[in-house]
C-alpha cells in the first residue's frame, strides 16, 4: 500500500470518548467492532441505558445486576406496527388497579403490537415497554414497564403474551426483531420505572420531571449510536474503496504512460475525498456531543432538565444528518469500486444495506430534522422579543449565532480566502440563520392570514426541513473547525486536517450554491473561487488519502472486504474467495444429471408447430 509522509499520530485523533456516565466504555464496543457489527443481543444495552435514565436507585439495584450477569435478557419495545416515531400515538395502554397494586398491560388492537424491537423475535424474556399510562381514571401519556414476557424455567411464552420473529429484513439477518402483545398482563407496580414520575399505591400520580423527561433514553441510545454504529459504516466504506482506488489501473493520464490508478484521476477524488472528510467532521462532531452529555447527563437525572432541549436537538439533528450523509457516502464509495463494487466479497452492499437501516431506526429522519426546526423557530423568535415584552434569555450555544450580527456579503476576494475557517463557517452561519427567518416569515404568513397553528406549520414543514439541514450542516463545520484550534501543538497534523475540514465546508457550499446565491451573500465569481479552492484541495488530499483511512484502524477481518485488505492483494483475494462459493465446491455431476433428464423429458413431449 501507499505510504504517506504524515505522521501515524493521526490515529490518536480517532480514537473515541471516554468512559461513558451510563455504565459503557469504548471496551464494551470492541467485539462488536472486531465482529463488524454482526452480534446479537446488543438491544440488551439499550433496555440497560433507559434503566439507568428513567429508573430510580432502587430499581436500578434489583434490576442491573440481573442484566450483567445475564440472568435475564432484556429488550426496548418502543415502536409499534402503526406507530414509530410520533410517541404521543402509542396505542399500548397500562392501566394502573389499585386493588391490587398492579399494572394491567394492554395491546387494544392489532397496530399496537410492538414491533421492530430488536432480540425480541426468539431472545428476551423480559421487556421494557413503552406505554400510556392511565390511573386514577386520567390519561398521563407514555412511561416505561418492566414486563417479563418469558419464562426463566423454559423460555416459553407467559400467559398473555403473544410473541415472535417479524420476518426477513435487508440486512442485521443475526437480530431476531420482534412483535409483542399483550393481553392484560399485570407487573407489580415497582415496575413502572419511577425516576421523573410515580404512582402511589391509591392511584396518586406524582410528577417529578418534564414530559419529555421520559424521552432521555431515545437522547442516549442517539447520542452513542453515532460514533458506535453509524459513523464506522462510512469509515469502512471510505477504508475499502480508497485502498482500492490505489490498486485498481484504468486508463492512461498520457498516451505513453502505463495505466494510471484510479485515484489519480479528478472524478475519483471528487467522489471519495468528500466521503473522507464528512467522517472525519462526524467523528469530531460526535466526540464533542459525548462530551456535552456527559457534562449534562448527571444534571438531568437530578432532574436539572435547562439543557434537556438543545441536547435533544442536537442528537436528533446530528442522527438524522449523519445517518443520512453515511448511507448517501457509502453508496457513493460502493459505486467508485466499479463493478466489484457490487459483488458482495467487496464487502461495500452490506455496509449500504446496514447503514441505510439507520435513517429510520431511533427516530425517522425527517421526523428528526422537524423536531430540530422547532427548536430553531423557538429560538429564533426569542431574538425577535423586544426588551420589555418577556424575561430575555441567552441563546443556547449552539444557536447563538441567530442573535449574532448579519454579514451582508461575503469578503472573500480570491480562491484562498475560501480556505479560512472563520469565513466559510461565518458562510453557514448566515445561510442558516436566513433559512431559518424565511421558515418562520413563511410560518406567520400563514397564521396571521387565518390559518390554524397546526395547518400552517404543515404548510411549511418542507422550508422548515431546509432550514434544519443548513443548521446541521454548519455545526458539523463549526465543530471542525474548532476540532482544528485544539491541534496547534501538532502542525502538522493540523495542516492535513485542515484540508479535510476546508473541503468539507466548501463541498457544502458549492452543492448547496443556490441558498448562497439566493441573497447575494455570495457573488457567482465567489463561487467559482470556492470551485478552485476546491479543486486544488483534491491534489493536496490525494497525498495523504490512503494513512487517513489507516487511521481509523480497522482491521482486515473487521472490513471484511477483498478490495480492502492492508496488503492490497485484491485480485488474488477476490479469485481466492470466488472459489470457496458453495455453487464451485458441490459436485459437478449433478448438473450434467439434470441436463440429460431434461433431454430425456423432452423427448417424450409432443411436437407442435412454432
Amino acid at each position: 500500500m501507499e505510504v504517506s509522509l504524515i505522521s501515524f499520530t493521526l490515529l490518536r485523533q480517532c480514537v473515541p470518548g471516554p468512559l461513558s456516565p451510563i455504565g459503557y466504555s469504548t471496551t464494551a464496543s470492541r467485539p462488536n467492532r472486531a465482529l463488524s457489527g454482526d452480534v446479537a443481543l446488543s438491544i440488551h444495552g439499550v433496555f440497560l441505558k433507559a434503566l439507568r435514565s428513567l429508573g430510580t436507585e432502587e430499581q436500578i439495584a434489583k434490576w442491573d445486576p440481573l442484566c450483567k450477569n445475564n440472568q435475564i435478557i432484556a429488550t426496548y419495545a418502543q415502536t409499534e406496527l402503526g406507530h414509530g416515531t410520533f410517541l404521543q400515538g402509542l396505542e399500548t395502554e397500562a392501566t394502573y388497579d389499585a386493588a391490587t397494586q398492579e399494572f394491567v398491560i394492554h395491546s387494544p388492537t392489532l397496530t399496537a403490537t410492538k414491533w421492530w424491537p430488536g432480540d425480541l423475535g426468539r431472545s428476551a424474556t423480559h421487556a421494557l415497554v413503552q406505554a400510556q399510562l392511565i390511573c386514577s381514571g386520567a390519561r398521563r401519556g407514555m412511561h416505561a414497564f418492566i414486563v417479563p414476557i418469558r419464562s426463566l424455567q423454559d423460555h416459553t411464552p407467559l400467559p398473555g403474551i403473544t410473541v415472535g420473529d417479524i420476518g426477513p429484513k435487508m440486512d442485521f439477518d443475526q437480530m431476531d426483531n420482534g412483535f409483542l402483545q399483550l393481553n392484560h398482563v399485570r407487573v407489580p407496580r415497582e415496575n413502572m420505572l419511577s425516576r421523573f414520575a410515580q404512582v402511589l399505591p391509591d392511584g396518586t400520580y406524582v410528577k417529578l420531571g418534564t414530559a419529555q423527561s421520559n424521552y432521555l433514553p431515545m437522547v442516549v441510545v442517539r447520542v452513542e449510536l453515532l460514533l458506535g454504529e453509524i459513523l464506522p459504516l462510512l469509515q469502512k466504506a471510505c477504508v475499502i474503496a480508497m485502498r482500492y482506488s490505489v490498486i485498481r489501473r484504468q486508463s492512461q493520464l498520457q498516451p505513453s504512460d502505463q495505466e494510471a490508478k484510479v485515484l489519480d484521476y479528478q472524478t475519483q477524488q471528487q467522489k471519495l475525498f468528500p466521503q473522507l472528510a464528512i467522517s472525519y467532521a462526524f467523528h469530531f462532531l460526535a466526540v464533542s456531543l459525548l462530551e456535552f452529555f456527559q457534562r449534562s447527563y448527571s444534571a438531568i437525572l437530578n432532574r436539572d432538565f435547562s439543557i434537556l432541549p438543545e441536547l435533544h436537538a442536537l442528537s436528533t439533528g446530528m442522527k438524522a444528518m449523519m445517518s443520512d450523509f453515511c448511507t448517501q457516502g457509502a453508496e457513493m464509495c460502493r459505486r467508485a469500486c466499479g463493478g466489484h463494487g457490487y459483488s458482495k466479497l467487496s464487502g461495500l452492499p452490506s455496509l449500504v444495506t446496514k447503514v441505510s437501516a439507520s435513517c429510520t431506526y431511533e427516530g425517522e429522519n425527517t421526523v428528526l430534522y422537524l423536531q430540530v426546526a422547532r427548536f430553531l423557530v423557538k429560538n429564533y423568535l426569542q431574538t425577535q422579543m423586544s426588551p420589555g415584552s418577556a424575561p430575555q434569555r441567552s441563546l443556547p450555544p449552539s444557536v447563538a449565532y441567530l442573535a449574532a450580527p448579519v454579514l451582508a456579503r461575503c469578503p472573500a476576494q480570491r480562491a484562498a480566502d475560501f480556505l479560512c475557517p472563520e469565513l466559510y463557517t461565518t458562510a453557514w452561519a448566515h445561510v442558516a440563520a436566513r433559512l431559518i427567518k424565511d421558515s418562520v416569515h413563511h410560518l406567520q404568513t400563514l397564521t396571521q392570514s387565518g390559518a390554524d397553528q397546526h395547518e400552517a406549520w404543515n404548510q411549511t414543514t418542507v422550508i422548515h426541513l431546509q432550514a434544519a439541514k443548513a443548521h446541521c450542516y454548519y455545526v458539523t463545520v463549526k465543530g471542525f473547525a474548532e476540532a482544528l484550534e485544539k491541534l496547534e501543538n501538532e502542525p502538522a497534523i493540523q495542516q492535513v486536517l485542515k484540508r479535510l475540514c476546508d473541503l468539507h465546508a466548501i463541498h457544502g457550499i458549492l452543492t448547496n450554491s443556490g441558498d448562497f446565491l439566493h441573497d447575494s451573500f455570495l457573488s457567482g465569481a465567489q463561487v467559482d473561487m470556492a470551485r478552485t479552492a476546491y479543486l486544488d484541495l483534491l491534489c493536496l488530499i490525494r497525498k495523504d488519502a490512503i494513512l487517513l483511512t489507516d487511521a481509523f484502524d480497522f482491521t482486515d477481518q473487521c472490513l471484511n472486504s477483498a478490495l480492502g485488505c492492508y496488503d492490497g492483494n485484491v485480485y488474488e483475494r477476490l479469485f481466492q474467495w470466488a472459489q470457496k462459493s458453495p455453487t464451485n465446491t458441490q459436485v459437478v455431476g449433478w448438473n450434467y444429471k439434470l441436463r440429460k433428464k431434461a433431454e430425456n423429458r423432452q423427448r417424450t413431449l409432443p411436437m407442435r408447430n412454432i
